[in-house]
């Protein structure tokens, strides 16, 4: 697969020994029901390099989709530190949360995500529209839909694709913004065994040609596989980094 969008438009370098896309310092995650708080998160640190792929595991109740909501984004940790792409997110208000996250986060969900109604082009710039990016967004769209190879179902809308092309636009939708990371949560737990191996390749193919930082939430061994480096959480800590 040849890509076509340009490297590195950030400004980032994939040299590991002097930066690290995710850096999270003794977080902490506390949630109150009623008069009972559940620690989510009890300390936990880790360190992912720029251009790496890591798979997170751990089992239910570990921790593991708390520690996701933070590093996309989505929330906030009650204490500890957690810098992304060299910018500090830990405090930020629900506003500037959202900025960071449409800006340096480009997220593939198990479930797709698409919206119903929309074509493959039009649900692939949904992020830039969210930016505010008003030029250039249909063609930037395009030579994302090409890169992973849905050139010929641009204007074709969900239910006219098959599983493997939906979570294609979603791969497309997620890296048009030229994000700092791309957290797939489970991305291949609604596929078929081909489908899903196709899916997988793709995301390393992306981390390969394109140097993009990859994190992948999985419950699969031979997927975790994959992955350059395995951290698994237990008990809101990371228990063990393979």
């Amino acid at each position: 697969m040849k890509m076509s969008l340009s490297n590195n438009q950030s400004g980032r370098t994939e040299d590991p020994s002097n930066c690290w896309v995710i850096q999270a310092e003794n977080l902490t995650k506390v949630y109150k029901m009623g008069e009972v708080e559940v620690h989510a998160l009890n300390g936990l640190s880790l360190k992912i390099a720029c251009g790496e792929v890591v798979s997170i595991m751990g089992p239910s109740g570990s921790g593991k989709s708390t520690l996701m909501n933070i590093i996309g984004c989505l929330d906030r940790p009650t204490s500890g530190e957690y810098i992304l792409d060299d910018e500090p997110v830990a405090r930020l208000t629900d506003d500037q949360l959202a900025t960071i996250r449409n800006r340096k986060v480009g997220f593939v969900f198990q479930s797709f995500n698409l919206l119903s109604r929309a074509t493959a082009l039009a649900n692939v710039e949904l992020p830039m529209r969210y930016s505010g990016v008003t030029r250039g967004t249909k063609e930037k769209a395009i030579a994302a839909l090409e890169a992973v190879g849905l050139s010929d179902r641009m204007y074709h809308r969900p239910n006219e694709l098959s599983g493997g092309q939906m979570q294609r636009v979603a791969i497309a939708r997620a890296l048009v913004n030229d994000p700092a990371i791309i957290l797939a949560d489970e991305p291949t737990g609604n596929l078929d065994t081909k489908s899903g191996h196709e899916i997988l390749e793709l995301l390393l193919n992306l981390n390969r040609e394109k140097g993009t930082t990859l994190i992948i939430v999985t419950h699969a061994p031979d997927i975790a596989a994959q992955s350059q480096r395995i951290i698994r959480i237990r008990d809101g800590v990371v228990e063990e980094a393979e």
